[in-house]
């Protein structure tokens, strides 16, 4: 009997609590995108939802995904590193192409910060979830630690960026509203 029930099964809880947690904040993440679309507030282009609101709801997905690969009942590891080599190559090329669309959009001009969480930490993510599911046949502790640190690291970042997107919201709405004359004495 190879080592992948016993390897996976301690990981039952952890994967039930953040791939909930992920699909949780994928909704949480529409009603954003709702807010967003709100009269009130500046209206912002596809490219520019597509560079920063889209890649949470992705990485949201990715989480939910990572958890469903782990929770499955492989008969084997290679199974398992087969699956999460493939989401964590297809990460770093989604990753790839939010860089390329956070460069091209027009309506934001990113600051330090939104490159870090936005573009580096996603790239660094999705890199360790490669490393982690080659890792798995020789090293099966340490690479599933490591793939678990991935999909809570990817739950952070799409919380930070979400909670980002609804702050910027909020003040471009506060920019929006006319102030009235009682505001003006203070």
């Amino acid at each position: 009997m190879d080592a992948a029930p016993s390897a996976l099964g301690v990981w039952d809880n952890f994967y039930v609590i953040i791939g909930s947690s992920a699909a949780a904040l994928t909704g949480l993440q529409f009603v954003v995108m709702a807010i967003s679309a709100d009269n009130r507030v500046r209206k912002v282009s596809s490219d520019t939802i597509d560079a920063f609101g889209t890649p949470n709801v992705m990485h949201f997905s990715a989480v939910l995904l990572v958890s469903a690969i782990a929770s499955a009942p492989w008969r084997s590891l290679a199974g398992i590193a087969v699956a999460l080599g493939i989401c964590g190559a297809a990460g770093l090329i989604y990753a790839a192409i939010v860089f390329r669309r956070a460069v091209r959009q027009k309506d934001y001009d990113p600051v330090m910060e939104d490159w870090i969480w936005h573009v580096l930490l996603p790239f660094v993510a999705y890199g360790v979830l490669v490393g982690a599911a080659i890792a798995i046949p020789r090293r099966p502790t340490s690479a599933l630690f490591a793939a678990g640190a991935t999909a809570l690291l990817l739950l952070f970042i799409g919380i930070h960026n979400a909670w980002d997107t609804v702050t910027y919201l909020m003040l471009e709405q506060q920019k929006q509203q006319p102030r009235t004359p009682s505001e003006d004495k203070r």
